[in-house]
């Protein structure tokens, strides 16, 4: 079984079936292949002739033997579970596959609903696991288990705070989405939905082994619909109840700027214009905790008003670059610059918005470019040396 191991012995559990399955005339072979199906340590022959030479093991029952052979037969040799030992990640994988098949078809409406409660009893069932196997009770003298939202607060939670925050915001929706009218709120939450089934996928396969992955079962874990550009740019505003967009305006209380541009919170796709060539278009998945998923999370945090980003204009930008380097700056020496190191295109261009973004953007509402504070530095350093300044003076206007 995952995260468990069994050593090349028998246990004192399996002496007693292979005594018995010896007294009903079992042959070594048939009993040692039996004994080895689902144990990720198998015994040689040699256990078999020590259990038969030793008189002090007493049988097995005849119900604990047809058990054990119930039990040999509810082996997934797929994932490695079985269904008498593994009961709770079992259910813990069927729950999300159901998640998202009823997300996914057409004819479910309520699907917010549904995902959000079976979500929380997957992800419930793979921490009861968890903690079961590190010995910890998870079931109390009350007859009650440890609640979801009970394990996210212990300390020793093994989840990463991206995904208690996702799976914090998916309880949220669990308990007060209960008979609303959702209307596109189902759409509108999907990214939340998209993060909770990876951050599963994620989990499962680090606590309890690479086969329990559901990747075979869930190439894509929601399915994406087919949107143009203007769709996208509206369908989160459309149709929404009043009382759905207070909900979602619940769900980011108390978390920062990182927090909610964290790709283990909420799932987030990035849709640029640029060319690309059929090789290289298309979505693309990256999986949370990845160089490339931190490279992502670091534009997403970097995103912010042109005005805090690029604060500068042309005359403040000599201003600045004249201070830090000690050098006499003018404005035709700065227009010298942006052309020698093509940061932004000539006045009068058809797509004056083709710039270096480190450097510069353009604003449409009033034809002009504002410039960021890495440009003053970056000229700063080139005006410094007088190499450097040479070739920036040495450009024809």
């Amino acid at each position: 079984m995952p995260g468990q191991k069994t050593g090349g012995g028998l246990t004192a559990e399996e002496k007693r079936i292979v005594k018995a399955l010896l007294a009903e005339g079992w042959r070594n072979q048939d009993i040692q292949a039996l004994v080895n199906v689902g144990r990720p340590a198998t015994i040689n022959s040699a256990r078999i002739t020590g259990v038969k030479k030793n008189g002090s093991i007493k049988p097995a029952t005849d119900d604990d033997v047809r058990f054990y052979k119930k039990k040999k037969e509810s082996f997934d040799w797929k994932t490695g579970l079985n269904l008498f030992d593994d009961e709770r990640l079992i259910r813990a994988r069927e729950a999300m596959i159901l998640a998202v098949q009823v997300f996914n078809s057409p004819s479910c409406s309520f699907k917010s609903e549904i995902f959000s409660v079976l979500a929380n009893i997957a992800w419930t069932y793979l921490l009861h696991e968890f903690y079961t196997r590190k010995g910890i009770e998870v079931v109390g003298a009350d007859g009650k288990s440890f609640a979801l939202s009970q394990m996210l607060t212990r300390p020793d939670c093994p989840l990463s705070d991206g995904v208690k925050n996702n799976l914090g915001a998916i309880k949220l929706i669990r308990d007060e989405v209960e008979h609303m009218l959702m209307r596109r709120g189902d759409v509108k939450w999907s990214p939340l939905f998209q993060a909770c089934c990876l951050n599963f996928d994620t989990a499962i396969l680090k606590l309890f082994g690479e086969k329990l992955s559901l990747q075979k079962e869930l190439s894509f874990a929601l399915q994406f619909t087919k949107l143009d550009i203007d769709q996208i740019t509206t369908f989160q505003n459309y149709e929404i109840p009043e009382q759905i967009e207070a909900l979602d305006a619940r769900l980011g209380e108390g978390l920062t700027e990182e927090q909610l541009a964290d790709l283990e919170y909420k799932f987030q796709v990035i849709y640029t214009m640029d060319n690309a060539s059929k090789s290289s278009a298309g979505i693309k998945f990256i999986k949370p905790g990845t160089d490339e998923a931190r490279d992502v999370k670091n534009v997403l945090l970097k995103y912010k008003l042109a005005d805090e980003e690029y604060p500068y204009k042309p005359g403040t930008v000599t201003k600045n670059v004249a201070k830090k380097s000690g050098k006499k700056f003018l404005l035709n020496n700065h227009t010298q610059a942006w052309r020698l190191f093509k940061i932004r295109p000539k006045k009068g261009v058809k797509q004056p918005q083709n710039t270096n973004k480190d450097y510069c953007i353009y604003h449409q509402a009033h034809s002009d470019y504002t410039y960021s504070e890495k440009w003053v530095d970056f000229l700063s350093n080139k005006v410094a040396s007088p190499e450097e300044f040479a070739k920036i003076k040495a450009v024809k206007l």
